[in-house]
């Protein structure tokens, strides 16, 4: 059976803290697998060239993207009052961070929820995300993503911790806390460079924007990389967002793939289970009005999925 999950409540049409309480809460209850969150810092005014939406020339950046909530605060408040479901970030734009904080900061929300985090983690794409709080340029930010993974293994195995990376350096000193258990880390890819670092380095792929047909071509050649790795291909797991706008039934023929209401959405999972994901989840906060209707649709999608078996 796959795994379920649906995104928490970060725009800015919803309250931080009470409606992401409810939210997370709800969730759980319902028998939801997963809660996910995103990072988005800023939303240009000048979209023109490589500052549209994903570096695509005048491509404008969505309405609801504007004041989105940080994403590790919002995991953090799900954590608090839920005892079971997972905490996955898709994703974290990993060179916006200092690593050795990053690291311990996820290091300690794995261990405050007994070992529930999901590190789903990205190399980014906004220039001018990277001009304001970047760690490395927009042009080092694949390298800024592998120097994390080197950093987080140091950070998150046994102590004492001792590391020299490009641009950092622990000579010896206890770090902690420890995560509860081996943090998952799955890696966005959307290149043949980006899929073999996730073959090489990465428990997973988080995958968006793509339909089932390509989860199954993109996740066979995945697993052969892997092989070429030495690594077992049955490891390597597929995760995939189903991003979603608007919940209004599609009479188009033959449907956009994740267009649609929620039981179209539901067929869009079972044929993502079909291509061999593991685990789905929905954006449904960016597709409603308030947390009372997320949690009815919520509820409505988990049924329809059990109920149809996948």
């Amino acid at each position: 059976m796959v795994k379920l999950g649906v995104s928490l409540p970060q725009f800015q049409h919803f309250t931080p803290g009470k409606d992401v309480v409810a939210a997370a809460r709800a969730m759980e209850e319902i028998g939801y697998d997963s809660l996910w969150v995103f990072e988005r810092v800023l939303v240009p005014e000048d979209q023109s060239g490589s500052h549209g939406l994903y570096g695509v020339p005048g491509l404008a950046w969505p309405e609801r993207y504007r004041g989105v909530a940080d994403a590790l605060v919002t995991l953090t408040t799900a954590a608090a009052v839920t005892s079971r479901i997972e905490l996955g970030t898709g994703v974290l734009v990993v060179p916006l961070h200092l690593p050795f904080r990053l690291a311990r900061e996820l290091a300690t929300l794995d261990a405050a929820s007994d070992g529930r985090v999901i590190a789903g983690l990205g190399a980014g794409w906004s220039p001018d995300e990277f001009a304001a709080v970047g760690a490395v340029p927009l042009t080092e930010r694949g390298r800024g993503l592998d120097e994390f993974l080197d950093v987080a293994a140091e950070v998150w195995g046994p102590n004492p911790v001792s590391f020299k990376s490009r641009n950092y350096e622990v000579s010896v000193a206890d770090v902690g806390p420890k995560p509860a258990r081996k943090i998952p880390i799955l890696l966005g890819a959307g290149n043949e460079r980006a899929l073999r670092r996730v073959a090489r380095r990465a428990d997973g792929w988080v995958a968006s924007g793509v339909t089932p047909e390509q989860v199954k071509q993109s996740l066979a050649g995945l697993r052969a990389m892997a092989e070429e790795f030495g690594r077992d291909p049955a490891s390597i797991s597929c995760t995939v967002q189903i991003g979603t706008l608007d919940l209004t039934e599609s009479v188009a023929v033959p449907r956009p793939a994740y267009a649609g209401n929620v039981a179209q959405l539901a067929e869009d999972v079972a044929a993502l289970a079909e291509a061999g994901a593991d685990h789905v989840y929905v954006t449904l906060p960016a597709a409603v009005e308030d947390v009372a209707e997320l949690i009815d649709r919520a509820a409505e999608l988990h049924e329809r999925v059990r109920a149809a078996g996948v």
